[in-house]
């Protein structure tokens, strides 16, 4: 364990989860955006670029060495409860993941809740999956949280309707259940040292809508996966979201799916965020860049 394990849980404990539990929208909005600015940095010679793909707004980012159009592409869906949160906030942490997997990524810009509840968010990150999924070099999903939810939606929807496969699909402290069913909803409340629970069940009902919690296509963990690409996904077992994980994983895993499962000891929700200070989300990101070249290697990618 690095030293800096729990002092940033004792910092997130302190700050983050009390500001959740009381921000508007507005200010938890801004929030996120002024603290990545200060507390996220990407490597030296990371480039961005903003373009739409589906009609739907994105950003590209890619580390040094790696260009635009080299190997699998990175489609990555940003986490903040369905509410707040942006490619901007999330494209540092993709830039560490881009030159480890030696891939560029793009990060959707879809539409937020309370503003645009379900589907909104769920078709945005579909129209842009349609608008490069036949990809020379493939694709692989991947999305922390609630963008964690959608990745795996995509990837059920994906296999529902028959449409090209990606390579695979990273799910980071994943939503997959939006019934809020899983025993550590409850006993992890004090644990965890991010999502207030209360909140985070707010924001999923804002994205629901009208729409009923068990529909697949907000909770992948009654979804069909029968025939789905390989996950990766991981959770930090003080997280109120262990049990979307470890339940997501095994319902995985009966339908046939190559599974690679990570429950790390009391590492905060979506922990790779906070790269440049702890060790254990660059090895993550490092793990994750090895277990994306291994896709592009089996698949006969470059």
């Amino acid at each position: 364990m690095s030293v800096m394990r729990p002092l940033l849980n004792r910092w997130l404990r302190l700050t983050e989860k009390p500001h959740l539990r009381k921000a508007t929208v507005a200010k938890a909005r801004r929030s996120f955006e002024t603290k990545a600015k200060v507390l996220f940095h990407a490597p030296r010679g990371t480039s961005v670029a903003e373009d739409e793909l589906g009609e739907v707004p994105v950003l590209w980012t890619w580390a040094l060495g790696v260009g635009r159009e080299d190997g699998p592409l990175i489609l990555y869906f940003h986490g903040g409860g369905f509410v707040f949160g942006s490619p901007r906030v999330y494209r540092k942490m993709l830039a560490v993941l881009s030159r480890e997997a030696r891939a560029p990524a793009a990060l959707v810009q879809y539409r937020l809740a309370p503003e645009t509840p379900f589907p909104g968010a769920f078709d945005d990150c579909m129209a842009v999956y349609r608008a490069v999924m036949d990809r020379p070099g493939g694709v692989v999903l991947a999305g922390d949280s609630a963008g964690g939810c959608l990745a795996l939606a995509v990837l059920a929807e994906i296999t529902r309707e028959g449409l090209t496969q990606p390579l695979g699909c990273i799910a980071l402290s994943p939503v997959t259940d939006l019934t809020f069913s899983g025993d550590s909803i409850r006993e992890n409340a004090e644990s965890e040292v991010v999502l207030p629970i209360e909140r985070a069940e707010e924001m999923c009902e804002w994205y629901l809508g009208d729409t009923d919690p068990k529909d697949p296509r907000v909770s992948p963990l009654f979804a069909g996966f029968e025939g789905a690409a390989p996950v990766w996904i991981g959770v930090g077992d003080t997280e109120v979201l262990r049990d979307d994980t470890i339940r997501m994983a095994a319902h995985l895993r009966a339908a046939g799916v190559e599974v690679t499962e990570v429950v790390e000891h009391e590492l905060p929700h979506v922990w790779p965020l906070f790269h440049n200070l702890l060790p254990e989300g660059r090895e993550t990101l490092a793990d994750l860049g090895d277990w994306i070249r291994s896709l592009s290697s089996s698949s006969g990618g470059s």
